[in-house]
């Protein structure tokens, strides 16, 4: 019987440019082509594109996604990824463009070319590719998200992608239920550090948002566009909140196409009624006025990296009765990170002191510490573990743990680093 053999192409020992290879004699198939996104794009290890027969896209995240436009520069090659995760894919890349052309191997043309070539698969569908079959099952990071599963060669292999095992407003945990397996590829985001409890945490944020409004505050709350966004409306209309919500930026495309897709969605109405109880900020009209007013503005970035929130920033930061708070992960150096830490923003072009409260929430889309560990015992059979995803030492804190308390094989590969199953 002929071994399945995996590369790590991107990845490991960090967190960005997700690409994995998995290849028998005779196929080859990349497991997400991403992006890191520093201050120019990193890309990962580079995979003559004549030797790959297909790319599985797990979901839209630029980290991810970004660098699949490269395989369309001169040849084509089909994506397998489900309608929700092409739509969103479109949106991130399109923008990714827009902001950092200067930086890209690829343009406009690559991408539509790419999404031609998108074959929508939903999940627990098997596909065939050469002889590997593969399924996609939802992982509940965010909508559309999808673990790979995939047999060949007489082997059943997992990966993971970036997952959540808890239940939130927007989505259903991924249930991890495979039979046995022979080797997963897993996410070690959150090794080190345990999310709040969820239903707490709601409850605290709604009181917070409340008790600002209703001393005549405004809350600025800067969200990914992709999922944070809609989840953050979803919670506030899960607790009835009565007080006006604008949504803004690249948050109102995405939700649109949300709605076109609920079958990704854990709770269909309530995500309806989230919608509609939202305004849409349809332009600089709006935005100013949204910010004069007591309510909360929900608008990317969720780092306040760009977006109508740096916009938004300059006005509600000024103000001791306003609040900012953060609910997304703020990598260290971004303008988000700065805030939190020094309560420093640049206002008009120069960095000043914000007056509002600033607080974060931490509403994570990935799973803590202990769900991975949750995880890890979930999966039947004598897998062996290779753990990538995680930044400062969280790929080889997992593989250690992985080791000594589940009795299970476990590495943290480096780069280019090439494994049998």
């Amino acid at each position: 019987m002929s071994s399945l053999q995996i590369r790590f192409l991107g990845a490991t020992h960090e967190v960005g440019r997700a690409a994995i290879s998995v290849k028998t004699e005779k196929t080859q198939v990349l497991l997400d082509y991403g992006v890191m996104l520093n201050h120019e794009p990193g890309f990962p290890m580079h995979v003559p594109p004549k030797e790959v027969d297909a790319i599985i896209l797990g979901h839209s995240h630029l980290d991810h996604s970004g660098a699949i436009p490269i395989f369309f520069i001169q040849g084509k090659k089909t994506v397998y990824a489900n309608k929700l995760t092409a739509e969103l894919s479109q949106l991130l890349i399109s923008d990714f463009i827009h902001l950092s052309s200067y930086y890209l191997p690829y343009e406009y043309l690559e991408l539509r070319t790419m999404m031609r070539h998108i074959k929508h698969l939903d999940f627990g569908v098997k596909e065939t590719v050469g002889d590997i079959t593969f399924e996609l099952r939802n992982a509940g990071h965010i909508p559309g998200s999808a673990q790979v599963l995939i047999e060949a060669e007489g082997r059943r292999l997992l990966y993971t992608g970036d997952f959540n095992l808890i239940n939130t407003r927007l989505l259903e945990g991924a249930k991890m239920d495979y039979g046995d397996l022979d080797a997963v590829i897993i996410e070690s985001t959150y090794a080190d550090e345990d999310h709040p409890e969820r239903s707490e945490l709601e409850k605290r944020f709604v009181e917070e948002v409340t008790e600002i409004v209703e001393r005549g505050g405004t809350v600025l709350i800067p969200a990914f566009s992709i999922g944070r966004s809609q989840e953050i409306a979803c919670i506030l209309a899960a607790y009835h909140f009565e007080h006006p919500v604008y949504l803004d930026g690249m948050a109102r495309e995405a939700s649109r196409m949300m709605m076109n897709h609920m079958q990704f969605l854990r709770d269909p109405k309530l995500f309806m009624d989230a919608i509609h109880s939202v305004n849409w900020v349809e332009g600089w009209r709006d935005r100013r006025k949204a910010a004069k007013i007591p309510c909360v503005i929900i608008s990317p970035a969720g780092m306040l990296k760009g977006g109508p929130a740096a916009f938004y920033i300059s006005k509600v930061g000024k103000k001791a009765n306003n609040a900012v708070f953060l609910v997304s992960y703020q990598i260290p150096g971004t303008p988000g990170r700065e805030l939190l830490e020094k309560g420093v923003c640049v206002i008009d072009g120069k960095p000043r002191k914000v007056k509002a409260t600033v607080k974060h929430f931490d509403f994570s889309s990935h799973c803590g510490a202990k769900e991975l560990r949750e995880a890890v015992k979930r999966i039947n059979g004598k897998a062996k573990f290779y753990v990538i995803h995680g930044a400062e030492g969280n790929c080889e804190l997992l593989a250690k743990w992985i080791e000594k308390e589940a009795g299970l094989e476990a590495v943290a590969p480096k780069p280019g680093d090439t494994f049998k199953v």
